[in-house]
């Protein structure tokens, strides 16, 4: 059975590449633009990993990640926020998410950490 991938993201063009990347490594790949409807997506879509963008109209990953990492079904599920905002290096502690993909990124570092969270 593939690994589900749901991506959200404000940019439909970073939707596309991910999408096409992840279908490419076989993985089964929902994407939204709208962040109000996540948390109902996920219980319907049911996926392996989260791939948040971080500067989202009207709200921000680090807050749905949080929203996610705390609800009772989706709690166990890993979340990559991606943002131009952040540093490589940055402290994840704060942020509760599992990994951090800085842009712009290459794909072969998305797919990397992608797969080290999916198969870890």
């Amino acid at each position: 059975m593939q690994k589900r991938i749901l991506v959200l993201d404000d940019n439909q063009d970073i939707l596309d590449i991910m999408s096409e990347a992840l279908i490419y490594q076989e993985f089964e790949v929902k994407v939204t633009l709208d962040s109000n409807n996540i948390i109902d997506l996920a219980k319907e879509f049911k996926p392996d990993l989260f791939i948040l963008d971080y500067h989202l109209a009207g709200s921000n990953g680090h807050e749905i990640c949080r929203h996610i990492k705390t609800h009772p079904d989706l709690g166990h599920i890993p979340v990559i926020i991606c943002s131009a905002y952040i540093q490589k290096d940055a402290d994840l502690s704060s942020w509760v998410c599992d990994d951090v993909i800085a842009k712009p990124f290459g794909l072969e570092e998305l797919t990397d950490k992608v797969n080290n969270l999916i198969e870890g």
